[in-house]
């Protein structure tokens, strides 16, 4: 059973929470906010299924590429832990339950968050593949993660008439994404570039450092703005402050530490702690 778990990632609550924390933001920018414990219950299951199923079609598609990368070796597919049809059957109840979790959503909300589900499903299979062909993948796993806000929003709404701020929800999610997902990819760019995979640590090159920290900005400056259209509370704006210089300050620190799956762990976990404060800025905001 435990390497199922690994298969999924459900032994690494970072990678998980680094998927719900932008679906928090969207549901605590609404107007609705704050939102019934039974969309959150709904989202929070629904990230578990679709990261978990995402996770599987990764490892199916790069299963003899990451036998020769340190960071990804000892998955249960590179090292045969795990059978593949083993996989694609796991793969496939993933699916089953996320189209589950869809059709428990509010009859009112439903259709859309049906039909936004079913958008996003070319993207989330598409991913693993992309860093064959573009040089830009993390890019899809952005779009991917896009929409983790636009599903809470519409579960929540029974629309997607957000106007600026699920925008900038979007667009701050879309931004933050893109920013570590590139700096997780520094960790494999000698063996990446080896074998002949693409990455935007890669494709950057000198300029990774400063393109992070730029997404990082706009995260912040989208987010202000959504948050000021949301109207949250002063409470929220220390949180958002400490935020903004906290990510600065891990892109700063990049670039006097030796690039590594160490370097690069660690900066993904730290921003699942901002991601976090601010949303519970969000969070105590809408509640005080």
């Amino acid at each position: 059973m435990g390497y199922y778990f690994q298969l999924l990632r459900w032994n690494k609550p970072s990678g998980r929470l680094i998927l719900l924390i932008p679906a928090g933001w969207s549901l605590w920018l609404t107007p609705a906010a704050p939102p019934s414990l039974l969309v959150i219950g709904v989202i929070i299951l629904g990230g578990l299924f679709v990261s978990g199923a995402g996770c599987i079609a990764n490892d199916i598609w790069d299963r003899k590429f990451d036998k020769k990368i340190i960071r990804t070796k000892e998955r249960p597919l590179a090292n045969g832990k795990v059978s593949l049809k083993a996989a694609w059957i796991l793969l496939i109840l993933m699916l089953f339950f996320s189209l589950f979790i869809v059709l428990s959503i509010p009859q009112e909300s439903r259709n859309l968050c049906l039909l936004l589900a079913t958008f996003s499903l070319p993207f989330i299979l598409l991913y693993p593949s992309a860093k064959r062909w573009f040089q830009y993948p993390q890019l899809i796993l952005s779009i991917c993660w896009g929409f983790s806000v636009l599903i809470p929003w519409a579960a929540s709404e029974s629309s997607l008439a957000g106007g600026v701020t699920l925008v900038f929800c979007w667009l701050a999610t879309i931004l933050w994404t893109f920013g570590f997902d590139t700096v997780y990819a520094m960790a494999d760019e000698s063996e990446d570039k080896v074998i002949g995979l693409n990455s935007s640590a890669i494709s950057l090159g000198g300029k990774s450092l400063k393109t992070v920290s730029f997404c990082y900005f706009l995260t912040c400056v989208f987010l202000a703005l959504a948050a000021f259209k949301a109207n949250l509370g002063l409470i929220y704006w220390p949180f958002w402050l400490l935020t903004t210089l906290g990510m600065q300050r891990e892109v700063f620190l990049l670039s006097y530490r030796q690039k590594g799956i160490k370097t690069s762990g660690l900066h993904f976990i730290n921003q699942v702690r901002l991601g976090s404060l601010l949303l519970l800025g969000m969070i105590l905001s809408k509640l005080i």
